[in-house]
């Protein structure tokens, strides 16, 4: 797919061209393009509203990099001695020519900057990125750097492992010498990309007494990975150490870092945690996928009423918008794609986070450093001092927290933030029982979401089924309720590797805080009684929401039994 991690980048290019309508651009970014079954970059070409060469010639002006149209007749061959195979493969380049000003490479993703910053500091020359279609950078990569397609099987029964055999954690520079060895470098860095390909949102390194587990999460759930040998367990993570910049040296504490790398050609980030554990140190990579970063409020198959909502809140002048729902729900995706209805010329935005998660431009984001004093309340209250329009809190953690995003909202800003709650209502006596007075929080709420994420039915091999009466009782409904609507499933296929499932959906609860919910907040009314009244006030709650996404064959029954 074309561009597939820029389309809104894409988008925003064409929205400067004046010769094609945005009401069609518009009716482009459809469902196959925000669930990442095609690019935007193909959906406008297939349109016809523009040819694919003169949309590579977009880009290269946007980017302002130099242009290769057509196919390449011949490259330099001085060129193609300074880059070896994998640094070709890894980043997706080809040189094509020397100059006195450095080396000139084709590139199949231009808008990854980490291959001007990563190979000016490995070659030690200037980089200079040239536009041309990513088919015929594959072609070229194909015809000067032709390359095995290998596997972890293929790598672990290569051998040259033995040498790993013995060693010990305080064996520092051994351990070192260990992580810079090629067949670690290329096994961690195999592990990452089958990973990437799987579209994992984690990477599990787990060493046990016998074995060293590899695990991915995809959609949700864990998957094992071909396990390595055990004597691999520390070379292996002393590798991810040194890459993430973390104390190699340090086994007793856990250590959070950050990886910035480039595999096959696209740019990664990747949040590194380490813990120690009885047997080693446990590793957890969280990939952060860069296209969240480009996400609206319309690419995330929100409810209309919900989508209106959210739009609603973010764009008042003042008051609290929360966010609730466990780890992993999607809570900081959606308050990203608030802001970014906001993030205009006009409006100051500032964002405290534990830690930053995506870059985005246009907003201050403030990492959060427990170390040296500054967490949520600090930098909450140093915000108000800022002139900033809208603030977002990564999380209200503690009653100091809460009552200055009180304060804030009351003087005229509106505050973003998170809790782990179980559902809506239950938002209120959280904030309540930290000690937050009611009359307080009655009088700056405006907005609570309730969220889950559960994983859709695979579109390639979903099919129908007729329930049976105990799960019709588990999900409260009778057949006479349920009429003709037909249930799906997943078969399992290819593309979904047989599991039945691929990609996720939300789930939502709203709350729009009205008069009458106020008064209640402010009796100190229990979480009950706050449930049914946003009930009687039209609330659809996250079962209700997961019949809706069951009925419309989004999901299956077990996972909205599961989450909700």
């Amino acid at each position: 797919m074309l561009y597939s991690d820029y389309n809104s980048t894409i988008r925003d290019i064409f929205n400067q061209v004046e010769e094609i309508s945005q009401h069609g651009l518009d009716e482009l970014f459809d469902d196959d393009v925000k669930e990442g079954r095609r690019s935007y970059a193909d959906a406008i070409i297939a349109a016809g509203l523009v040819a694919k060469e003169d949309l590579i010639n977009l880009v290269s002006q946007y980017l302002e990099y130099e242009l290769q149209v057509g196919e390449v007749d011949q490259v330099d061959p001085e060129a193609i001695q300074v880059i070896s195979a994998d640094l070709a493969h890894q980043y997706a380049i080809v040189p094509l020519y020397l100059s006195p000003g450095g080396i000139h490479l084709l590139a199949a993703d231009p808008f990854n900057s980490g291959i001007i910053d990563d190979l000016t500091f490995a070659l030690n020359q200037e980089i200079h990125l040239i536009v041309c279609d990513p088919v015929e950078v594959t072609r070229l990569l194909e015809k000067y750097y032709p390359k095995n397609e290998s596997t972890l099987d293929d790598l672990l029964g290569d051998g040259g492992f033995d040498q790993f055999e013995g060693l010990d954690e305080g064996q520092e520079g051994e351990l070192a010498d260990a992580a810079n060895e090629t067949p670690i470098i290329r096994f961690v860095n195999l592990v990452i990309q089958q990973a990437i390909r799987a579209k994992a949102s984690d990477i599990h390194f787990e060493p046990f007494e016998q074995e060293f587990r590899i695990r991915y999460r995809v959609d949700g759930a864990l998957y094992e990975m071909s396990p390595p040998p055990k004597s691999l367990s520390l070379p292996v993570i002393s590798r991810i150490k040194v890459i993430a910049d973390l104390n190699i040296a340090e086994h007793r504490v856990p250590q959070d870092g950050r990886i910035k790398m480039t595999i096959e050609g696209r740019a990664v980030d990747l949040r590194v945690s380490t813990l120690p554990t009885q047997f080693g140190e446990s590793v957890v990579l969280r990939v952060l996928d860069k296209s969240a970063v480009n996400l609206s409020l319309d690419s995330l198959g929100l409810p209309e009423d919900i989508k209106g909502g959210i739009r609603g809140a973010v764009r008042r002048p003042n008051g609290i918008f929360i966010v609730t729902g466990p780890t992993g729900s999607g809570k900081t995706t959606t308050l990203y794609s608030a802001l970014k209805e906001v993030n205009e010329i006009d409006t100051k935005l500032l964002t405290a986070e534990d830690p930053v998660e995506y870059e985005i431009e246009g907003i201050m984001q403030v990492p959060v450093n427990h170390q040296v004093g500054l967490d949520f309340s600090r930098a909450l209250r140093a915000f108000l001092r800022q002139d900033p329009d809208k603030i977002m809190v990564g999380e209200i953690r503690d009653i100091e927290t809460a009552r200055i995003a009180v304060q804030a909202s009351l003087t005229g800003h509106v505050v973003l933030s998170t809790l782990h709650t179980n559902d809506a209502p239950g938002a209120v006596t959280r904030l309540v029982d930290m000690g937050l007075e009611p009359f307080l929080l009655s009088a700056s709420l405006e907005f609570v979401l309730a969220q889950r994420l559960v994983r859709k039915i695979c579109s390639t091999c979903r099919s129908e089924f007729e329930p049976k009466k105990e799960m019709l009782d588990q999900l409260g409904v009778t057949r006479k309720e349920i009429g003709d609507r037909v249930f799906y499933f997943g078969a399992g296929c290819e593309d979904c590797s047989n599991s039945g499932y691929r990609g996720r959906t939300g789930l939502f609860e709203m709350i729009k805080v009205n008069d009458a919910f106020r008064e209640m907040v402010n009796t100190g009314a229990a979480t009950l009684v706050l449930r049914q009244k946003a009930i009687e006030q039209g609330m659809r709650t996250l079962r209700e929401d997961g019949l809706r996404s069951i009925f419309d064959g989004e999901s299956t029954v077990e996972e909205v039994l599961k989450y909700t």
